[in-house]
């Protein structure tokens, strides 16, 4: 019997959750994954469905706590904190591969977890990545673009690599597993973060200071 049968329980759960499906994966496949009894799984999560409610929980705390860490820099200037919420998330996405493959398809599901996600956790990231656009707007760095397609576009760019892997290294042969993918692909965003939303007021007067 494993060591730390808790961790070893959640991670066979991802691991199959993304070969087999959530509905296709039963509590005796997660049990004989981790080396552990199904009891185990029981007095951890009770069920298949407490598992999953743990695994969108801890991923999405996670998740906040970075694009929080990222929204404390505002004060510094809205491009400066939205490439920093930026890398945090995408090196979060990176650490959490497996993970972040499976809650990403899960959200794209009608689900009672789902909603529950969307109503705190989805609102609290709204709520900040708004602040920072409107900010940036307010404060002349960004052009006024509607801050909702603005998130649409900043989601779809850090979300689709982890999303559509198999197209991502079979059709564009890059490799989201590397880290080298995670340092080019952020200079990618940061770009569109400049050539995009960005006015280049800020950097002008910044070049008249010098």
């Amino acid at each position: 019997m494993v060591k730390n049968s808790k961790e070893a329980i959640v991670n066979a759960a991802i691991s199959l959750f993304n070969t087999k499906g959530y509905s296709g994966t039963s509590i005796r496949d997660i049990a004989g994954s981790a080396n552990v009894n199904i009891a185990n799984i029981a007095y951890y999560f009770q069920n298949k469905h407490g598992l999953l409610e743990h695994c969108f929980t801890s991923f999405f705390e996670q998740y906040l706590a970075e694009l929080e860490a990222g929204y404390v820099l505002l004060n510094q200037g809205a491009e400066f904190c939205l490439k920093n919420i930026s890398a945090n998330l995408l090196n979060f996405y990176f650490r959490n591969i497996h993970l972040t493959r499976f809650i990403l398809r899960e959200m794209s599901i009608d689900s009672q977890v789902v909603r529950e996600i969307m109503s705190t956790y989805c609102l609290k990231e709204k709520y900040l990545l708004q602040k920072v656009l409107e900010k940036g707007k307010e404060w002349g760095e960004f052009r006024p673009h509607s801050s909702e397609y603005m998130i649409i576009q900043l989601k779809g760019l850090l979300t689709m690599p982890f999303l559509n892997p198999h197209y991502i290294t079979e059709v564009l042969h890059v490799y989201t597993h590397e880290r080298f993918f995670v340092e080019k692909y952020q200079q990618e965003i940061d770009n569109w973060i400049v050539g995009f939303l960005c006015t280049g007021i800020k950097r002008q007067k910044e070049a008249m200071l010098l």
